[in-house]
């Protein structure tokens, strides 16, 4: 004899127009139900000049005690002065206070991607096309055992 199998209805797929947090909770429960929680942490860093305007600034976020600098920008009439290199030395200390062992960052710019390299990153993957016609070039570093 043969058995039947069991017939399931069809689910619908349906398009949203917003990100779905219900999507995002059930996969953030069954990555840390294997991995830990992700206890995410964000920071900000500002340069600021002495009336308030924003010179410069790095927004990261601290999970899996890893350090993403998501961002990092300094005004272009500010740059090639060393706020680059101290925001993220800035951001790497505040990451080590917080327990931090690596931080990771990622580019589109190649001579960018030389600038993070002259602060200690090393290349760790890139995307080819993303955005079209150029590369996604992604940067780590371990924090652990670094003095600064």
């Amino acid at each position: 004899m043969f058995s039947k199998k069991p017939e399931f209805e069809k689910p619908n797929l349906v398009i949203e127009a917003a990100e779905s947090a219900e999507v995002a909770a059930n996969l953030g429960a069954e990555i840390a139900a294997r991995f830990g929680p992700r206890e995410e942490a964000p920071f900000s860093l500002a340069l600021r000049d002495a009336a308030g305007a924003l010179l410069g600034g790095l927004n990261g976020v601290i999970h899996w005690r890893w350090l993403y600098i998501r961002h990092l920008w300094v005004a272009p009439s500010w740059r090639r002065r060393g706020f680059a290199k101290n925001l993220i030395d800035s951001g790497e200390r505040e990451a080590r206070a917080r327990g931090a062992i690596g931080a990771y960052i990622d580019t589109f710019d190649p001579a960018v991607a030389g600038f993070y390299e002259r602060q200690g990153y090393a290349r760790c993957g890139e995307i080819a096309d993303f955005p079209p016609g150029a590369k996604r070039i992604y940067l780590s570093k371990r924090l652990v055992g670094d003095d600064k």
